[in-house]
């Protein structure tokens, strides 16, 4: 984030995977997290306050996250007496994003109004579900963390908590929407693909921070042979 205020790298979208954490955003409240210290220990479960919004969520193996480090005033708004994309409308860009990689895979899904994130439609057979949190900060129009996707996540860790301080509607995936293993490099090629078609923007892959600030110039929507896996310490993609 500091490197993109001080123009020493363009737009970066960092995604991962995390061991599992339970962060805390500005607005958290304290009883959202269900869980006694010992039984987040129990679950190899760590706890983190950050500066986001938003209020109590889970990360972990099997959700894609997501961290757009963008500088807003290089994004034209949708409405004409703006002059620079304003946070609402970013936080609805990242919403159709989502929306539209659910789609691809079948998944219908909607904003809910009054509601952040991105939620999965109720039919017959399922209830609507939370399926993508989205927490953001801006600082001088630089952004910072950014969205979570369910994938393949294992749903309990969200007993743990009450997801972003929501009790009426559950957590659900994409596998559980659809009752199939779901490759992760589709997924995430479908998120870049989408965040491109959104912000009108190029991706350009690079697999290290030292080629971010080198002179790589990356290959436009190629997906790395294969999406890291978390082994004790969090990998990233640059693109």
């Amino acid at each position: 984030m500091e490197l993109r205020k001080a123009g020493l790298i363009q737009d970066v979208l960092l995604l991962l995977e995390h061991t599992p954490v339970v962060t805390l955003g500005r607005n958290a409240k304290a009883a959202n997290v269900l869980a006694s210290a010992e039984q987040l220990e129990a679950r190899e479960v760590k706890v983190f306050e950050c500066d986001r919004g938003g209020d109590v969520t889970f990360h972990g193996p099997g959700q894609i996250v997501g961290y757009p480090i963008f500088d807003l005033r290089g994004f034209p708004p949708r409405q004409s007496n703006r002059k620079n994309l304003g946070a609402v409308d970013y936080v609805r860009r990242l919403e159709e994003v989502l929306t539209r990689t659910c789609a691809d895979f079948g998944i219908a899904a909607e904003r809910v109004p009054g509601l952040t994130g991105v939620w999965t439609i109720a039919d017959e057979q399922r209830p609507q579900g939370k399926i993508a949190a989205i927490g953001v900060h801006i600082s001088r129009g630089v952004t910072s963390h950014g969205f979570a996707l369910n994938v393949s996540t294992d749903l309990s860790f969200f007993d743990l908590i009450i997801p972003c301080g929501i009790t009426a509607k559950p957590v659900t995936s994409m596998e559980q929407q659809l009752g199939r293993r779901v490759s992760q490099e589709e997924v995430t090629n479908a998120i870049c693909r989408n965040f491109g078609a959104v912000f009108q923007s190029q991706i350009l892959w690079l697999e290290s921070l030292d080629a971010l600030l080198g002179e790589a110039v990356g290959v436009p929507m190629k997906v790395p042979e294969e999406l890291r896996q978390l082994k004790g310490e969090e990998e990233t993609f640059w693109a």
